[in-house]
Parts: structure tokens; sequence; C-alpha cells
């Protein structure tokens, strides 16, 4: 954040400029601010109070015009009542807050941002560009996302893998079953990719009340052919409940 002099340590062979001196006159975005040492948190006040501050090493102040931007996913307020966030810091960056809800309370959002994820996956992958399922896309709009954005990214970029480029089916969407969540109840922890494809046939099959050809059988579900799904069902253990 704050660079240092040539010398100050062992290994600094030449003078850097830090973060601060560097976004002079212009903005500073600073990640997962709740994260940052109690031990360094009366420096970053020192800089947004007084505007100026010393490289490592050095004995001169430098001014500094910083637009600052924090990002946190904790409760800062929280922490600072509990002592492990400074106080006068928290009131300092909390002038303009912005609440972003998770993408479970913001479905709306979740087609556009999983086509632009499979975009970006194709283009990273060398893929020709193809579009996502309405049978997929409903996975994606039922899935509670508790990892929110990014997993989404994740479960996109594992489905183009999947897909090989080509159009993304339900089968190729591996994620937990679709999760009610309320705000403040824990991650629940992640499922094996094989129990995830269980999970995920297993709710076709119970949809389709145990029908896999035909329309609005499992497969049909799951875009799969019936002999495909008939095999990965014999791979999973998975067999019809005896009534």
């Amino acid at each position: 954040l704050f660079g240092h002099e040539k010398g100050a340590f062992t290994g600094a062979l030449a003078l850097r400029r830090g973060r601060f001196e560097h976004a002079h006159e212009g903005t500073l975005f600073l990640d997962e601010i709740g994260d940052l040492p109690l031990e360094l948190q009366p420096k970053l006040l020192r800089v947004l109070q007084e505007r100026e501050f010393e490289r490592v090493g050095g004995s001169r102040m430098i001014d500094v015009d910083v637009r600052l931007i924090a990002a946190t996913h904790r409760d800062l307020e929280t922490m600072a009542r509990d002592g492990l966030f400074r106080e006068d810091l928290y009131y300092r960056i909390n002038v303009f807050p912005i609440y972003i809800p998770p993408l479970r309370e913001r479905k709306e959002d979740i087609p556009t941002l999983a086509n632009h994820a499979a975009t970006r996956a194709r283009s990273r992958a060398g893929f020709p560009q193809s579009d996502i399922s309405d049978a997929a896309m409903e996975y994606l709009l039922d899935y509670a996302w508790p990892g929110n954005v990014r997993e989404l990214e994740n479960v996109i970029e594992r489905a183009v893998i999947l897909s090989r480029g080509g159009s993304i089916d339900a089968s190729h969407v591996l994620i937990g079953p679709a999760l009610d969540v309320p705000a403040m109840q824990p991650r629940p922890a992640p499922l094996a990719m094989r129990e995830t494809e269980k999970e995920h046939i297993l709710k076709a099959l119970s949809r389709a009340k145990w029908r896999i050809e035909g329309r609005g059988g499992a497969a049909q579900l799951l875009e799969m052919n019936p002999s495909t799904l008939r095999s990965r069902m014999r791979k999973l253990g998975i067999e019809r409940p005896v009534p």
C-alpha cells in the first residue's frame, strides 16, 4: 500500500511506489478490507484522515489525494463492536455504503451472468459460442448459490468443459440440490461431483415419477439419451425404490 525506500530492508534494492502513490488523484479499490490486520488499520486510517503517508524506511511525508472504494463480505459493524475492526476506521470508510444482495435474492440476474460467464469460458478455451438450454437454466435458477457469483462462474466454466464447447444442457450443470437458504444460515458443505450428479438424476427421476423415456421422462428433463441415462444410473448405483 505504501511502498518502500531503497535499502529499507533486505531485498529492497530499489525505491518502490505503493498503491496509494500510484492512485494519486484517482481511485483505489481495496477488496476484503475486513481481513486487514489490526496492526495495519491505524496506518490506513491516517492516510484517509491526513491524506499523507510515509514509504517504509522513509522519513518524508508524501501527500496523496485518493478516492477509496472498499469491499467486504464481513459485518464490519459487528466486528467493530467486538474489537476485531477499529471503530474509527469503520466510521471513516462507511461514508456511502452500498449493499449488494446475495445472488439468491436477485435471481433475475442469473441468466445474464450465466451467459456472460459461458461466453468468457468458451473464449478462453477456444470453443465456439453456444447457448445454455432452458432445462440447464432452470437448474441454475432453482439453486440457492451460497457461493454467489464466484460459484456461478465456476459451475458455468465446468459446464463449458463438460459440454466440450457445445450447448450446455442440464446434465452439464453439476451443482448441489436446490436449497432454500435463510440469510444467516451457514453455507452447506460442498458435495463431491459424483454425489452432485447422483442428486440431479434422482431429482429428475422423482419429477418424472421414475419414467425414463418419452415426453416428460427423466431423460428428456436431463436432455440425455435414455440409454446414456440408464448407464449413468447403473454406474451411480441408482435403483427405483420398491413400493
